[in-house]
């Protein structure tokens, strides 16, 4: 479980750091899907946080944590696929967020419980 809780308390923490300041920023198109999208993955960050604090009694949220990072790792790399996206840094944060994927995967795994 110590390893879950490193992954994942280093994963919320940079997420905060790395969202907050996008807050204080004019959004570059629709407002609403700017803030809105910064507002769910501030939340996200905050789950992240909640589940190191103890990760044997959170572990089924490991999982959705996973389909979280998935979302923007797919999407990133669908639409570099697609020519809709270029290298850069919102890819390079999708990639980020693929790399996070497999450590919660991994974290999920690691902590099963022992048999009894």
């Amino acid at each position: 479980m110590k390893l879950a809780r490193w992954i994942f308390l280093i994963a919320g923490v940079y997420g905060v750091l790395l969202l907050t300041p996008a807050l204080f920023r004019p959004p570059q198109g629709a407002p609403e899907f700017y803030y809105g999208f910064l507002g769910l993955a501030l939340v996200w960050q905050f789950a992240f946080l909640v589940i190191a604090r103890d990760p044997e009694r959170q572990r089924p949220l490991m999982m959705i944590a996973v389909l979280e990072k998935l979302a923007f790792f797919a999407t990133c790399l669908a639409l570099y696929a697609t020519g809709a996206m270029r290298i850069g840094p919102l890819f390079l944060g999708g990639m980020i967020d693929g790399a996070l994927m497999a450590l919660f995967a991994f974290a999920w795994v690691a902590s099963k419980p022992k048999p009894t």
